[in-house]
């Protein structure tokens, strides 16, 4: 009986002991993997061998790719509509125009000075803006009137200093509406995109007018666009780009002006009323709406 009972305790601990074994080795492996897993990602060194400002790399929208746009036919264009609206950084739901590591000005300025994109002078993108009259654009040069410290004599030194981003507080977008016959739909594709700038007069500070520094031809940037990560107040990990933010309109904007024949804007044909002006830009996306719901209305 006790020959048996040893036995038994013999053959239970011949099972046990490879399971054990197996066991320690799968949690020293686990911590080994452990040390090597955070050895790597102590330090995290970006393309440049610099320590990463996060703690993981985040590459979905510089690994972004743009489809082109699917073929569309003059016969399947029944309606469309020229649309001309400003996009207002100061109110909440643009904020991301205005952020301060790279606002949408310092994309477009990089784009155009390293020369993937043209920039042109008119909003029909046909007078194309050379390297220096672009860079006259964007710098303005002053002359300042300096004093000598060792002879006291008056000196004149030519000073450069670039369009400051924060200036840049509205965008023109031009626009064409239109209707997809073949696929029974309304649809907008964004024609071009424009900074404007306000000048202020040098003596008294009084606002001048505003104008469009360059026009940004958009099917030509987006592919561009579509790599650069625009931050979310929301969700830091949050892969949107700024083609996306186009395309899917996350942006708040009123209308200036609608084609007509004339060519004329809301402020031509309201002067002296800025409410008639606003109200009249709501009429107009409001006959965007109704043009469509029409369609469906029996």
């Amino acid at each position: 009986m006790n020959t048996l009972k040893f036995l038994c305790s013999l053959v239970i601990f011949a099972l046990v002991l490879p399971l054990t074994a197996q066991d320690d080795d799968f949690f020293l492996r686990g911590e080994q993997e452990d040390d090597e897993i955070l050895e790597s990602t102590e330090f995290l060194l970006n393309e440049n061998d610099e320590y990463l400002d996060d703690i993981i790399f985040r590459t979905l929208v510089e690994d972004n790719r743009v489809l082109d746009y699917p073929p569309l036919d003059e016969i399947d264009v029944m309606w469309q509509k020229r649309i001309w609206r400003v996009i207002d950084t100061r109110e909440k739901m643009n904020q991301s125009f205005r952020n301060e590591d790279r606002p949408l000005f310092a994309i477009l300025k990089d784009l155009a000075d390293n020369g993937d994109i043209k920039v042109f002078e008119d909003e029909k993108f046909r007078e194309a803006i050379g390297a220096d009259d672009l860079a006259k654009k964007l710098n303005r040069i002053d002359t300042v009137v300096v004093y000598d410290p060792e002879t006291y004599e008056e000196q004149i030194k030519i000073t450069e200093s670039p369009v400051n981003p924060d200036d840049i507080k509205r965008y023109r977008i031009k626009e064409v509406w239109y209707f997809d016959k073949k696929h029974s739909s309304m649809k907008v594709r964004i024609l071009g995109i424009a900074p404007i700038k306000d000048e202020f007069d040098e003596e008294t500070g009084a606002y001048k007018y505003s104008i469009p520094l360059f026009w940004v031809y958009y099917p030509k940037a987006r592919r561009f666009l579509a790599k650069e990560r625009v931050p979310n107040d929301f969700n830091d990990l949050t892969p949107m780009s700024w083609y996306q933010l186009f395309e899917d309109r996350f942006f708040a904007s009123y209308i200036t002006k609608a084609s007509n024949s004339l060519g004329l804007r809301l402020q031509d044909m309201h002067p002296d009323s800025e409410y008639d002006q606003l109200l009249e830009s709501e009429l107009i996306k409001q006959d965007l709406f109704n043009w469509e719901h029409d369609l469906w209305t029996y």
